[in-house]
């Protein structure tokens, strides 16, 4: 009796040692994606960019995934937060940057191609590390988060740096012809990372109760359109995220330019 008390003690000693397997569900779907971001950078270098690029989107798709799936589960740690941002790095900063230098850029003896790669990197390094810094202060102080992002988050950052690859698969065009141009795009898209503007969440994002129906009616024709002409969508995707940032520098600068309201006698 005495040696079966004992063996009860040391499971309950090993249960309380050990965690339920879903609470590990968004770690593994961070390192999903961090596989994927490796294994983009193995087909860069082999020449074989589409599937870099696919690896990439895949990337993109599941971003997010794995902090809805710890909020559901109530399994969010702080180890987990802290993988969710060093992998977006690599998926979104490193990789991209990586692939259209190869693609676009490293053909050219330019010495300016390199660089706009640097800055493209390290401007998304920054907005992730912005975000936690933001994310940490909401938390402490217990505020809301605001209805927008600050700055292009690192996934919309890693699509439009992309744009040039999209329009040599789907137009043909050789972009490695401009350098210059790849290389001034790049640079722009890692600087409006960085930068303050407010940008687009689809958090905020609400759809009238008379219009579901034809956002149901519109999902078909939109998975139609991405397996027939899949890099004209992201074109036009790219396009259409592009004329919502024009958007909001609009409305910055309108707002900066209206005079402040005189204070009353």
């Amino acid at each position: 009796m005495a040696r079966r008390h004992s063996n009860d003690e040391s499971t309950g000693e090993g249960d309380a040692d050990r965690v339920p397997f879903y609470t590990l569900l968004p770690n593994l779907v961070t390192m999903l994606g961090l596989c994927a971001g490796l294994t983009a950078i193995r087909f860069v270098f082999s020449g074989n960019y589409q599937v870099a690029v696919m690896l990439i989107l895949f990337s993109v798709a599941i971003d997010g995934l794995d902090g809805l799936i710890a909020r559901r589960l109530q399994a969010t740690s702080e180890i987990g937060a802290q993988l969710d941002s060093l992998s977006d790095f690599l998926n979104f900063g490193v990789v991209p940057g990586l692939l259209v230098y190869e693609f676009a850029l490293a053909s050219s003896e330019r010495a300016g191609a390199w660089i706009a790669v640097l800055l493209y990197a390290s401007c998304c390094c920054l907005r992730l590390a912005r975000f936690n810094v933001a994310l940490v202060r909401a938390q402490t102080t217990g505020t809301d988060s605001p209805k927008h992002f600050t700055g292009v988050p690192a996934p919309a950052g890693a699509l439009l740096a992309l744009l040039p690859v999209f329009m040599n698969f789907e137009l043909g065009m050789d972009v490695g012809r401009a350098p210059l141009l790849v290389a001034v795009w790049l640079a722009i898209v890692g600087l409006l990372m960085a930068s303050r503007l407010p940008t687009f969440s689809p958090k905020t994002l609400r759809v009238p109760r008379g219009a579901i129906v034809w956002v149901m009616i519109a999902l078909p024709f939109a998975v139609g359109f991405m397996l027939t002409r899949f890099w004209l969508a992201l074109i036009i995707i790219d396009g259409l995220y592009v004329l919502s940032l024009l958007q909001s520098a609009l409305r910055v600068l309108m707002s900066r330019r209206r005079p402040s309201p005189e204070p009353e006698p």
